[in-house]
């Protein structure tokens, strides 16, 4: 998974013999606010430099020639018998479900992709591949969608041809981000807030666990169904309409014993969450990053203990960072179950960080974990060819 986008366009132009467009598509990472943007939270994700590159140019006929050169894997079908697939087959073939089902007069093309995003990571590869389709497709056919359209475009793919019930996060992350910039996204409205990300002096870390429990999807969607389950309780009970209806905590305590003891620790990961996002956001305005990683420590045992979709593997990387003291900030991204945690670390400590915690990650667990270093860029975008 190191393509780079001269790989792609070569690949494509050796199959395909003909010129490509190239365009770049980013995993995303999320500061804070995990689990709720199906929860009508606040969440801080950014794009960034580990991605997707994609060479694609219509072809003039009413086939898909598509090849991962990552996977080296190719799928060739016409239009009008696009249908669920396996893996990343259902990514691409669901964008183009998304188009067909908007009537719009999406045309035959080729397309190579591979990239630099772990898969399986929690950086949001399929979103990554998503965005890359829907973009590129959109700017090549001229259907004038905007960037929301199409973040809301890749993400009924996702629910309709992989099944996946994500929130609108990792899409709208894709396409919206700015560089250095975070974004505080309010899931409910879909509707964003641009924050600069002043971290002089230190790093954003990412440690691939290179584990994924099979639980992860069907936990997600099961978390997605206790949540609703316990909204719907409060709704009677609070006459809201939505989590973030609630401004503290002790709110939820009537209803413990008619939620039962697992729903009531997921709603009450949700209202703090959602709680603690609104703070970092302030917190990050105000250039405060020590009392900004407190917080993701905060999410990781909320994440561990109340809504329980962290592993043993992640948990030993939260606790060998919180330990040291170049660390300011630590915690599970993405679903849990494994792929990655998210470290804001001293730049003078990186190597010395690294240097202690993948080798006793290794001793522990007999896996060679994978560390990244990562920038925060723009959303999808054309590369000038």
């Amino acid at each position: 998974m190191n393509e780079s986008v001269e790989d792609v366009k070569r690949v494509f132009e050796e199959k395909f013999k003909e010129k490509p467009h190239l365009y770049y598509s980013p995993g995303r990472i999320n500061l804070i606010g995990e689990h709720i943007d199906y929860n009508d939270g606040f969440v801080m994700p950014a794009a960034i430099d580990k991605g997707i590159f994609f060479a694609i140019a219509l072809n003039n006929s009413e086939k898909i020639n598509c090849y991962s050169v990552d996977f080296d894997e190719s799928i060739s079908i016409p239009l009008s018998e696009v249908r669920k697939m396996d893996g990343w087959k259902n990514y691409v073939l669901g964008v183009v479900n998304e188009f067909q089902k908007l009537n719009l007069p999406i045309s035959g093309f080729n397309c190579a992709f591979g990239g630099n995003i772990p898969i399986g990571g929690g950086l949001s590869s399929s979103a990554a591949l998503e965005g890359g389709i829907s973009f590129s497709l959109n700017e090549l056919c001229n259907f004038r969608m905007n960037r929301k359209e199409l973040a809301l475009l890749g993400q009924r793919a996702e629910h309709n041809f992989p099944g996946v019930m994500c929130g609108i996060m990792d899409q709208y992350a894709n396409m919206m981000s700015k560089k250095n910039t975070v974004m505080l996204l309010d899931t409910k409205n879909i509707s964003n807030e641009y924050i600069p990300l002043n971290i002089e002096g230190y790093e954003i870390i990412l440690i691939n666990t290179k584990v994924h429990h099979s639980l992860a999807a069907s936990e997600y969607n099961q978390r997605r169904k206790e949540c609703e389950k316990g909204l719907e309780i409060l709704k009677r009970g609070l006459n809201i309409q939505s989590f973030r209806d609630i401004t503290n905590r002790d709110e939820l305590l009537p209803f413990k014993e008619e939620m039962g003891d697992k729903i009531y620790k997921r709603c009450l990961y949700v209202v703090e969450e959602i709680l603690r996002t609104k703070k970092a956001a302030t917190l990050l305005k105000e250039n405060d990053l020590t009392g900004f990683g407190k917080l993701m420590f905060q999410t990781h045992e909320g994440l561990k203990n109340l809504y329980e979709v962290s592993c043993k593997e992640l948990d030993f990387l939260v606790d060998a960072a919180k330990e040291n003291k170049d660390v300011i900030g630590a915690r599970l991204m993405g679903g849990g179950f494994g792929g990655s945690t998210i470290n804001i670390v001293k730049h003078e400590g990186v190597d010395s960080f690294l240097k202690k915690i993948l080798p006793a990650y290794k001793k522990q667990f007999n896996i060679d974990a994978e560390s990244y270093d990562v920038k925060v860029v723009a959303g999808t975008c054309e590369i000038d060819n």
